[in-house]
Order: structure tokens, then C-alpha cells, then sequence
């Protein structure tokens, strides 16, 4: 080959490199983007990841209908690929914030089903181009192909550790967009002596490139609007760190922090919530020296214990520094939890509750677990026999666990099944349930060593709602939350215990949630 031909080639594998990190990053963006509009984040990167390479195979096969004008085909496969990836994000929050119910799904599978066809398109006809030049077969296949596979491993890394955490999710798809349309531009221009109607696909380009990099500068305001409408209130802040999308709400003095678009708190009313949560196992605990709190990020939790004099030190653990930043610098959050996180005897982890319970060969006085609610495996795990049997074993004799355990209206099944895991550790435990109103009804699992007897539990610090009187009646449930679900055959429904082999709630809860 000569020099020339030598320079074309080299820049076929790199186009093929880029453009796979470019395919790469859109696949597990479409996968993010269904896992905090549409939720469940395993099903979404599972249908995403799915669709994308289905349409990479079917592109793949209508590649061989392209034998002829090889480079502007690929120039115009780069330019819809940036079109449509550029603008997914974008119009996937205007699709969530205007369009009906259920048209958001099918837009972005559509999105994810159309760019891998047009990824799938890409690869074959580098390879017939670099072929064409003069190079062997069987060598520019195994170039362009090890070009595209080292591409995914960057564009993989590339979207986990900088563009989802410091761009987000609209900037990135504008982002990447550019890129597949500077390849394209930089091929156009290389092989210019091919190509006819130059002005045209000129033209087209910066055209192409005008929307890219309006919707770069521009587009993630907009999509803020888009959002907004997803909230009830106004969005006073918003932040996507390496775990979840921040979002904090506020109107007339009620304060909202959402993750992932599901309410963690409401300002008005999350005293219920939060008394419920704490006060009781501290009255049940014989001591209170050692505490330790598995989520509540917020500080809200920390705030109730803070109450107690004889409390010595509480480890937190919540995985995302974000959320416990946010609770430390954020005066909105520190009005609410009064600094309970800057104090002195609050020492805060930013890790895996799992794991630091593993590692961990210290015991509490106190467990206290306010932890999302097991919409996905990654939270599932954090439900399961093997957890609580960890947190039983950090539990020190006469101690005393409390869990938040999701709704026992809305999701009767699921909040049974961990009432049942949770004694199938050995532990004694009591079921209270509370009605909050932002929430609705909320349950709680009680967990001891020792035997509970509610009558004798006293709350003796001073509470908005919560009181000694009053514990009682949060372990009576009515017949549509009781733990005797009679199924249609006029059977009663027998729970077993959610563990890692068998992973029963994650389907009980995406089943019960559904219509809510």
C-alpha cells in the first residue's frame, strides 16, 4: 500500500474505535435513562442491553446490501446516530413530562432498538472500506473488530466515572453526539476526493452540528423544565452522583428530597416517620452507648437519636457521599436535621451497608435500618436472611433493631415477606405501621434478641406525634394489611424468606408498586 492508502486505513481503525465508544456509552445511557424514569433498573439495562444488540445484528445484516458508497454511507449513518443519540435524553424528559402514559417506554426502546441497528451498520462497512483500499481481509476485519471491542471497554468506563456523574445524563448524549458527528467530519474530509455534492453533506454537518451544540449548552435547561413537571413542587436543587439522581423540592415551606424521583421525605410530616423509626427500639434497648443507622443519608434518623443523652457514638452508613454532603452543607436539609451530621459523635462511612456489616467486628446497642426500599438486586441483597443474620450478629444482648419496610397497603406481600426473613434469623420482632401523609401507610419491623412487649415500652423524650400510649395501637393492621392474604383460590398466602439464592421480593415489589 502506499502512503495514502497507509493514512486512510489507520484512520478507518480509529473511526471504528471511537465510534464504538460512542455505540457503548449510548447503550448503557438509554439503560440509565429507563432505570430513573421507568424504574427497576435490572429490567431496564436487561430490555436496553437486549434491544441494542438485537439491532446491531439486524444492522449488521442490512450491511450487506451497502456494497457501494461506502464512506458517505457511514458519513450519514454517524450523522442520524448523532441526531438521534444527541436527543434521546432530551426528548426522553419531555416524553416522561407531556406525553401519555407508557409512551415514554416505547420511545426509548424504539431510541435504543434504532441506534444499535444504526451501530450495527458502521463496522461491516469499515471493513469492506479498509478492504477496498488494499488491505487484507482477514487483517482489517481482526483490526476493526479489536478497535471496536477496546472502544467499548473505554466507553464503559468513560460513562460510569466521568459523563453520567459530571455531565449528566442530557449534556452526555449531546456530548457523544458531537463526537459521532466530528468522525464523520473527519472522514468526509479525508476521503473529499470520492465524494460528490461536497456542499451538500457539508451543509448537512453544520447543520447537524448547530443543533448538537445548542442542545449542549442549552438543552439541559430546557430538560430541567421537562423534570420539573415530574415533581410536584419547585426543584430548589438537583445533582446526578456515581449512585442517583438528587433532586430537593420546596413550596410553602414543606422541603422534599427525592432519589431516582422516589420521595425519601417530606418536610411536613416526616417527624412520623422518623419518630416511629427510632424512638421504639431505643426504648426496647437496655442501653444506648453504640448506635449504628444503615442509610439515612439525610440525617434525620441521627437527629432523633441525638436526643438521647446517653448515646455515645453513632456510626452512619449511607453508600452515596453526595446525599450525606448534601445533609452536612445544604441549609434546607440542616435546618431539618439541626447538623446532626456535623456533630461530634456522628462518624459517618460511605459505603455498602452489606459489606461494612461483613467487615465490621464491632456490636451496637442499637440498629437502626432506613434504607431504600428493594426495587432493584443491588438493594435486594440489603433484605435478604443473610443481611439481617449480619445485623443480628452486630447486636449486642438486649439490643434493639428497627427497619423501614415499606407499605403494608401498597405492598402487603412485600411487607410480610421481610417481617418473615427478618424473624427467620432467630430474632424476636414486633410489626408497627404508621400513617404518614405524603407517604401513606408505612410499616416497620422491630427486631430483638429479647422479647418484646410493647405495653412496657416508654417514650420519654419529647416527640410531635409518637407517644407511649399511642405505640400500641401501631401494631394493630387492618384486614386489607394483614399478614392473612387469602389468594383466589382461598388460600392464605404463606411468605417465605427473601435470600440471595432465592431473591422472592423483588418481583413482589415491582408487581405491588406497579399502579402507584
Amino acid at each position: 500500500m502506499n502512503n495514502e492508502a497507509i493514512r486512510k486505513s489507520r484512520v478507518i481503525y480509529w473511526a471504528s474505535g471511537i465510534v464504538s465508544i460512542c455505540g457503548i456509552i449510548f447503550e448503557v445511557l438509554f439503560g440509565a435513562l429507563g432505570s430513573y424514569i421507568l424504574g427497576d433498573g435490572v429490567k431496564q439495562y436487561t430490555l436496553t442491553i437486549s434491544l441494542f444488540l438485537t439491532g446491531m445484528g439486524i444492522g449488521a445484516s442490512l450491511s450487506e446490501k451497502v456494497m457501494k458508497k461506502l464512506i458517505i454511507t457511514f458519513v450519514w449513518i454517524e450523522f442520524m446516530v448523532a441526531l438521534i443519540g444527541g436527543f434521546s435524553s432530551f426528548m426522553m424528559f419531555g416524553m416522561t413530562a407531556f406525553a401519555p402514559a407508557g409512551s415514554d417506554a416505547l420511545f426509548l426502546y424504539l431510541i435504543t432498538f434504532t441506534v444499535g441497528a444504526l451501530t450495527g451498520v458502521e463496522l461491516p462497512i469499515l471493513i469492506r472500506k479498509a478492504n477496498e483500499i488494499g488491505v487484507e481481509l482477514s487483517r482489517s476485519t481482526a483490526r476493526v473488530l479489536f478497535s471496536d471491542y477496546a472502544g467499548g471497554l473505554i466507553g464503559g468506563l468513560l460513562f460510569a466515572f466521568y459523563l453520567r456523574p459530571q455531565m449528566g445524563m442530557v449534556k452526555s448524549a449531546f456530548f457523544v453526539a458531537c463526537i459521532n458527528l466530528g468522525v464523520a467530519v473527519v472522514v468526509l474530509y479525508l476521503f473529499r476526493q470520492e465524494i460528490k455534492k461536497m456542499v451538500f453533506h457539508v451543509s448537512a454537518a453544520v447543520v447537524i452540528g448547530i443543533l448538537l451544540v445548542g442542545g449542549l449548552f442549552f438543552g439541559e435547561e430546557m430538560a430541567f423544565s421537562f423534570e420539573q413537571k415530574l415533581y410536584q413542587d419547585p426543584i430548589i436543587y438537583m445533582e446526578e452522583s456515581a449512585y442517583q439522581k438528587i433532586v430537593l423540592t420546596k413550596e410553602q415551606g414543606d422541603t422534599r428530597l427525592y432519589l431516582n424521583g422516589s420521595l425519601q421525605f417530606s418536610s411536613s410530616d416526616e417527624h412520623r416517620y422518623h419518630e416511629t423509626l427510632v424512638h421504639p427500639p431505643m426504648a426496647q434497648a437496655e442501653s444506648h452507648e453504640e448506635v449504628l443507622v444503615l442509610g439515612g443519608g439525610d440525617g434525620l434518623a441521627a437527629r432523633e437519636l441525638l436526643e438521647y443523652s446517653d448515646v455515645e457514638e453513632i456510626t452512619l452508613v449511607d453508600l452515596d457521599p453526595s446525599v450525606t454532603n448534601l445533609a452536612k452543607t445544604n441549609h434546607h436539609l440542616l435546618n431539618l436535621n439541626e447538623g446532626s451530621l456535623l456533630d461530634e459523635r456522628v462518624t459517618v462511612h460511605n459505603k455498602d451497608a452489606f459489606q461494612f456489616l461483613e467487615k465490621a467486628d464491632q456490636f451496637y446497642d442499637v440498629i437502626i435500618i432506613d434504607l431504600p426500599d428493594p426495587n432493584n438486586e443491588s438493594l435486594n441483597k440489603l433484605y435478604t436472611k443473610e443481611f439481617y443474620s449480619l445485623v443480628r450478629n452486630h447486636l449486642k444482648p438486649g439490643g434493639a433493631a428497627m427497619i423501614q419496610a415499606t407499605s403494608p397497603v401498597f405492598a402487603t406481600e412485600v411487607y410480610w415477606t421481610i417481617s418473615e426473613t427478618v424473624a427467620a434469623t432467630g430474632l424476636h420482632i414486633e410489626n408497627f405501621h404508621v400513617g404518614i401523609p405524603s407517604f401513606g401507610d408505612w410499616g416497620f419491623v422491630m427486631a430483638s434478641r429479647e422479647p418484646i412487649d410493647v405495653s412496657q415500652l416508654e417514650i420519654t423524650k419529647e416527640t410531635e406525634f409518637l407517644t407511649s400510649e399511642l405505640l400500641k395501637s401501631l401494631t394493630v393492621f387492618g384486614n386489607d394489611e394483614d399478614r392473612e392474604i387469602v389468594n383466589r383460590d382461598g388460600e392464605t398466602v404463606s411468605f417465605e424468606p427473601n435470600t440471595l439464592i432465592d431473591p422472592n421480593l423483588i418481583q413482589k415489589y415491582e408487581h405491588a408498586w406497579q399502579y402507584y
